[in-house]
């Protein structure tokens, strides 16, 4: 029988992934979806957000840079400057809304 892992065991993988983490300018990490919910189940993804002080490539590539296959569960990331995250609530109110309700910060943003 095959046991998908639970939050804490996440999130303590998750703050060592963070320690050995070489991104310049990172200013907040969190989490969201099932595991923030601590609902996870077989299959579940960890939906990461970081957020940098400036980045001078698009979101989209951002996340190529993100060693994300050192996590012990499949990871979806979403990497915002610190301009972009500001700008959620008015760019993507409901999704903001969304993660303020759930975002499970380990660095909350400033």
């Amino acid at each position: 029988m095959r046991r998908w892992l639970g939050r804490d065991e996440v999130e303590k993988a998750l703050v060592q992934w963070i320690d050995g983490l070489k991104l310049p300018g990172l200013l907040a990490v969190g989490y969201f979806g099932s595991y923030a919910r601590n609902e996870p189940g077989p299959g579940s993804d960890l939906d990461l957000i970081l957020v940098l002080e400036e980045a001078a490539s698009p979101a989209w590539a951002r996340v190529l840079e993100l060693p994300l296959e050192e996590l012990p569960v499949p990871t979806e990331a979403l990497v915002f400057t610190l301009e972009e995250w500001r700008s959620l609530p008015i760019q993507r109110p409901r999704f903001a809304k969304t993660l303020a309700q759930e975002t499970r910060w380990l660095q909350p943003p400033p």
